[in-house]
């Protein structure tokens, strides 16, 4: 079999549904906004992205969201996701946004969603893909504060947004399902959809959290959920897709290689599996190298691609006229 290109790959239609707009700055970029702020680069521009762990990755998202001060600056940054989505021949994404990352902004949610609106409407009128937004709580958040932001969310009815989504160190934070479990149910009943990271630097106790106590649509991550054979025959029996990024998984150490690595474990059990990023310019990685990764190292023929790809399209929050746009495209692939 002929391992697939990643130029070919661009052309494969598909949907991305995890990946965060904290993890899409540019290294220059950022080191313009340090010099003009006066604020102090981490590390030297090239190595800007070496990372110690999951903890030093963080702090350096906090570190560069915090020089995105401005509404053009947010706007920039929406326009420059719908560029790179375009580049990788992705076609719709759901882009994760955690407001406590982006001081400031503090405060200021319904500004901050009109700023990145803007940028994605301009980048939509080039012809860019749409993408949707997946507001996301931080693990250490209180229930209290999860509970505001969920009747923010409702009160506002941002046409943008189109999930809750939880996501930060599970490691560090400890069990919080029970903490948000309010929150989520108040979101299902305003009617967004429910997203969760779990299953990372937690074992399968947090997809268990996510599922029972949060009733995530889909869990971001997942992937040690193969731990629990009887998580995997739920996941796989109920359908709730995993959005798996193979390369942060690796580079975060959760697997010290993509032999290692139980994406492939889990799609021949029947879980619903989808291909994606998570930090894409912090990482290094395009959403096609990412494809093409797990076909060569997995020896995914076309029809398994095919497959993944329709996973992710079936996944995402797109409304219905774009799913069925790019599951015609992708029929066509």
């Amino acid at each position: 079999m002929n391992t697939p290109t990643t130029e070919r790959l661009q052309t494969l239609p598909k949907a991305e549904i995890h990946v965060h707009l904290e993890g899409t700055f540019e290294p220059a970029l950022l080191a313009q906004w340090a010099m003009q702020a006066g604020v102090p680069m981490p590390r030297p521009v090239e190595r800007l992205f070496e990372f110690a762990g999951l903890a030093d990755f963080l702090e350096f998202l906090d570190w560069a969201c915090a020089l995105a001060g401005t509404r053009d600056r947010l706007a920039q940054l929406a326009h420059g996701v719908c560029r790179r989505l375009a580049d990788d021949g992705t076609g719709y994404a759901d882009l994760i946004v955690n407001p406590t990352h982006w001081p400031a902004w503090h405060g200021r949610l319904p500004e901050m969603l009109d700023a990145l609106d803007s940028g994605f409407r301009a980048a939509e009128a080039d012809g860019l893909p749409r993408v949707g937004l997946c507001i996301s709580l931080l693990r250490t958040q209180s229930a209290d504060a999860a509970v505001e932001l969920v009747e923010l969310l409702t009160r506002l009815r941002h046409p943008r947004v189109v999930a809750l989504s939880v996501d930060g160190n599970e490691a560090t934070a400890g069990r919080t399902g029970p903490r948000f479990a309010d929150a989520f149910r108040r979101a299902a009943a305003a009617g967004l959809r429910r997203t969760v990271h779990a299953g990372e630097s937690s074992g399968p106790e947090g997809v268990w959290d996510a599922i029972e106590l949060l009733d995530a649509d889909r869990i971001d991550h997942g992937v040690r959920a193969i731990e629990d054979p009887a998580l995997v025959d739920l996941l796989a029996e109920r359908r709730i897709p995993l959005g798996i990024c193979p390369s942060s998984n690796l580079t975060l150490k959760v697997y010290p290689t993509l032999a290692a690595h139980p994406i492939d474990a889990l799609r021949r059990a029947g879980v619903p599996v989808s291909i994606n990023t998570d930090d894409p310019s912090l990482l290094r990685t395009t959403l096609p190298r990412e494809y093409a990764l797990c076909a060569q190292h997995f020896g995914w023929d076309d029809a398994v691609l095919r497959a993944v790809a329709a996973t992710s399209i079936d996944a995402s929050f797109a409304d219905d006229d774009t799913k069925r746009a790019l599951h015609a495209r992708l029929a066509a692939w």
